[in-house]
């Protein structure tokens, strides 16, 4: 499918592509969604580690579809966990919007199922957790959205959500 033009001109009534559930076996991207930087994590095949892959700096339409194309193409990945910001109550945010319409704009370029996650607290515990490293302030910003992503993807894959599929599909 060609892209859209911006990511804003996606339909969000459109839920019927949206899976409830990723395939269980097959590595996953994890994606920490920004207007500038989207961080980048990837799992293992199993499903059992995550790993920060990358920070990539968004450029324009064009050539974000071809990252994203590409990398699922090379990493052999069968879906895509994209982080939703919303509010600590809960609720939806702008930003919360804005990854979802990234989220169904990844799902038509890729050509794979997205699932979103809360990635509440991902981001500060990040920071927390380059601010024990002795990296300086430039790199430790360099490896933040790459290392939430890989919180948020972590956490996806901890909480059961693909082991209780692998579960129901051996039964």
């Amino acid at each position: 499918m060609i892209p859209p033009n911006s990511i804003h001109d996606l339909d969000e009534s459109d839920e019927s592509n949206s899976p409830r559930v990723l395939p269980s076996d097959g590595r996953l991207l994890g994606i920490d969604y920004g207007t500038v930087r989207v961080g980048v994590a990837i799992s293992d095949p199993s499903q059992t580690i995550a790993s920060p892959l990358e920070t990539y700096t968004r450029r324009n339409i064009k050539l974000d579809a071809s990252y994203f194309i590409d990398l699922v193409k090379l990493e052999e990945i069968v879906g895509l966990v994209v982080g939703l910001p919303v509010h600590m109550s809960g609720d939806e945010s702008e930003k919360s919007r804005e990854a979802v319409k990234f989220g169904k704009w990844l799902q038509q370029s890729t050509e794979r199922p997205v699932i979103w996650v809360d990635e509440r607290y991902t981001t500060s515990m990040a920071r927390e957790m380059l601010s024990h490293s002795p990296l300086s302030g430039k790199k430790r910003k360099a490896q933040l959205d790459k290392l939430a992503a890989q919180i948020l993807l972590a956490t996806y894959l901890e909480s059961g959500a693909a082991a209780d599929i692998k579960d129901l599909n051996q039964n």
